[in-house]
């Protein structure tokens, strides 16, 4: 079963390739889902991960307030939309 990860306070400049190549250092990443603004096609500034259960806490771990761009990362279990 895939867990989805919250990832917040990304520099706008984060590409999905990136957070690709962050979260597979922990394991086996199934998808990215970078967040865009309609209006400006710019980054929001958080973006999904999905990753095996195990490996998802384990990457939670290990990146929760890493230091991204200059940005300390927000990392955590995503949680399901009301």
């Amino acid at each position: 079963m895939a867990t989805s990860i919250y990832v917040g306070n990304l520099p706008f400049s984060s590409s999905e390739q990136e957070l690709q190549d962050l979260f597979s250092q922990h394991g086996e990443v199934s998808s990215v889902n970078l967040i865009i603004d309609r209006e400006t096609g710019r980054s929001r500034g958080f973006a999904f991960v999905e990753m095996p259960e195990e490996q998802a806490n384990a990457a939670i771990e290990a990146l929760n307030g890493t230091d991204l761009g200059g940005r300390a990362l927000r990392v955590n279990e995503a949680r399901p939309r009301h």
